[in-house]
């Protein structure tokens, strides 16, 4: 039951993440390769005529939420956190996606299970906050994400 009222709300949830401000947050999931780790992905649009940005994210989910992204190092990509925060430009996009920019929620309060949600709230500064809904989705698979140099140090994420 409670996996069914979570699919519904992940299929509402972007609808309802508009903000006053013209950013919208779409096709938000999680992934999680093991009970202490997961990572976030979804697209932010801003609609609005002000260059915005992603300063941070918090969630009752995790001990600790980052931003991070992958970078190659000596011929390998590895993970890092993500200092300053993530540009939104004015009527642009930005995704938060496998093997990119991505939001890490490490010390889970709990394992996971497919179906299991969890809220996000983002920090966009001047901007405004977002709260959005994000399941886990372990198999889920974007064709992005082949462009993106693997998964790296990232272990399944």
């Amino acid at each position: 039951m409670i996996r069914m009222i979570l699919a519904a709300l992940a299929v509402v949830t972007p609808a309802m993440a508009m903000a006053q401000d013209g950013l919208e947050i779409r096709d938000a999931y999680v992934r999680s390769a093991n009970p202490k780790t997961a990572a976030a992905f979804m697209v932010v649009e801003n609609h609005g005529g002000t260059d915005c940005r992603l300063t941070g994210v918090s969630s009752d989910a995790a001990e600790r939420v980052e931003l991070h992204t992958h970078a190659e190092q000596d011929g390998m990509m590895k993970m890092q956190k993500i200092e300053g925060g993530i540009a939104i430009p004015a009527g642009g996009e930005h995704a938060l996606a496998r093997g990119g920019d991505h939001v890490m929620l490490m010390g889970l309060t709990k394992p996971l299970a497919d179906g299991d949600g969890m809220m996000l709230t983002l920090d966009f500064g001047d901007c405004g906050t977002q709260q959005v809904q994000a399941a886990l989705d372990n198999d889920r698979t974007e064709e992005a994400a082949e462009g993106h140099g693997g998964d790296g140090d990232h272990q399944g994420h």
